[in-house]
This record gives structure tokens, C-alpha cells and sequence, in this order.
């Protein structure tokens, strides 16, 4: 195997891709460079070559490819870029006051329902995806009448429909919570699809996390202080311990982990549930 003077390469490391470029994108991109080559994805390609300068800099080996995860198109091209990683992160999601009920549905759902299904057929045996998910899933009750429909984002006119069904609740904040419910169920029910080629599929949910998203939140909607004070710990959780969880259970370490959610959040939802 080559290796190049004066380059931080390493073709002997398994790759790892990351989706989603932003804080919590980055801290987890850093965390993984320590073990894989890297190959991150963003849809701000200017932001993104930014972050890789920076990376290289400190001498990691990472690559980067510009990807809309509303594109189908872009995912089969980062799929086929990647070749055969043995790690994947879907870090990409929208917070309610980022955007609409139909962007943050197409982002934080349908988007990670086609990068799952674009990545099952390429991952190297033995690998995992990890889906960065919400403690809103696991506060938010999803009426047994949406699921049906929640499981099947990848279907012709599913945005439309649950729209529909949700009337005047279609908001940004019900977007939100569906989505992240949504998503932890879909890495429930592929768990036997990825197991069938030896890999792994899990979610992730952070409580209350210390991010640039997070502050916008706690400036738009103030029932976030509620959550701050409930939660036991009694602080954020930082980007730098989810990027530690993140690499656990992406890491052989977690070898046995798969079709579950784990929730990092301080404790908050179990002292909410208990009132």
C-alpha cells in the first residue's frame, strides 16, 4: 500500500461517511477521523470545503462530496463516491425553527429513508449506520393511525397525504417530532434487512445538546428552559459527548447493538414521563 510524503493519507484506514457538515456534523467528522478516512457531504459546498480545508490541516484524511439529501440524485452519487465504507453517520436534520412542516419531513425523514436505502446495498460486511435522531421522538406520541403512513416516506405522494391527515397540526414543531419518531422506527424494522448483510443500523437521540441549531431553538420557543430545567444533570449535553456515543456504537465495540435507539438526554424524558 502507498503512502504519499508530506500527506496525511491513510488508505489503510476503513472510510466513514458523514452526512451533514454542521456542528454536530463536524464534531462527529472529528471523533471518527481518528479511526476511518473520512468522506463528508453537505448541500453547501463553500461551507464544506471550508471544513475540509481545516481538517486536512490538522491531518486528517477526509474528502468531500456536495449532496441535497432532498436529491435522489445526489445520494446515489455519494453512495457510488463512497464505494464500500464500513461506517456511516446521517447527521443532516432541521430543527422547527429552521424551517416548514414540508422541509424538515423531506430532510429529517424521506431524506435519511433514501440514504439508508442507498447505502444498505454498499456498506462493507461488518459495518453500521448510525441516524441522528431526538429525544422529541420519545416525548411526542405518534397517533396509531399515522404510522401506517409514517413507515412508508419513500411512497408517491406521502408528504401530501400526511398533511392531510394532520390538518391544522401540519406545523413545523409536529413536523419535527414526527419526523425523529419516524426515523427511529425505520432503523427498527431494517434491523433484519441490514442484518441479512452483516450490518448494523441504530439512531441515536440526543436531549437538550450545546449547538449553534440548539441556540437558535432556545431563542424561538421558550418551553426549551421547561426541558433545560427537568432535565437531571442540569446542563446541555455537548456536541463532543454524542460524537463519543456516535463512534461507540459505530465501533465493533457495539458489535451486538442493532434496530434500537439509544437516548442520550440526561435523563430528562424518564423525569418528564414520571411528572
Amino acid at each position: 500500500m502507498a503512502y504519499e510524503i508530506g500527506s496525511s493519507a491513510r488508505p489503510d484506514l476503513p472510510l466513514a461517511v458523514v452526512v451533514g457538515a454542521g456542528g454536530l456534523g463536524m464534531a462527529v467528522a472529528r471523533r471518527l477521523g481518528q479511526d476511518y478516512r473520512l468522506l463528508i457531504a453537505d448541500r453547501d459546498e463553500p461551507h464544506l470545503t471550508r471544513q475540509l480545508l481545516a481538517l486536512r490541516a490538522a491531518g486528517y484524511d477526509a474528502t468531500g462530496q456536495g449532496c441535497d439529501v432532498t436529491k435522489p440524485e445526489d445520494i446515489a452519487r455519494l453512495a457510488a463516491v463512497a464505494g464500500k465504507p464500513r461506517a456511516l453517520a446521517n447527521v443532516v436534520g432541521l430543527s422547527p425553527a429552521m424551517a416548514d412542516f414540508h422541509t424538515i419531513m423531506a430532510v429529517n425523514l424521506i431524506g435519511a429513508a433514501m440514504v439508508a436505502r442507498a447505502f444498505l446495498p454498499v456498506m462493507e460486511p461488518g459495518g453500521a449506520a448510525l441516524f441522528i435522531s431526538s429525544s422529541a421522538a420519545h416525548m411526542s406520541p405518534v397517533a396509531e393511525t399515522l404510522w401506517p403512513l409514517l413507515q412508508a416516506p419513500l411512497e408517491g405522494g406521502f408528504l401530501p397525504r400526511l398533511q392531510e391527515s394532520l390538518g391544522e397540526g401540519a406545523t413545523s414543531a409536529t413536523a419535527y417530532a414526527l419526523s425523529k419518531a419516524a426515523l427511529n422506527r425505520m432503523c427498527q424494522h431494517q434491523a433484519a434487512a441490514w442484518g441479512e448483510r452483516g450490518l448494523r443500523i441504530v439512531s441515536l437521540s440526543p436531549g437538550l445538546i450545546a449547538t449553534p441549531q440548539g441556540a437558535l431553538e432556545f431563542k424561538n420557543s421558550p418551553s426549551k428552559h421547561k426541558l433545560l430545567a427537568a432535565t437531571p444533570l442540569k446542563r446541555e449535553c455537548t456536541m463532543l459527548e454524542i460524537a463519543n456515543i456516535a463512534a461507540f456504537l459505530l465501533s465493533d465495540h457495539a458489535s451486538f447493538i442493532s434496530g434500537t435507539d439509544i437516548l442520550a438526554d440526561g435523563g430528562m424524558v424518564a423525569t418528564l414521563r414520571r411528572g
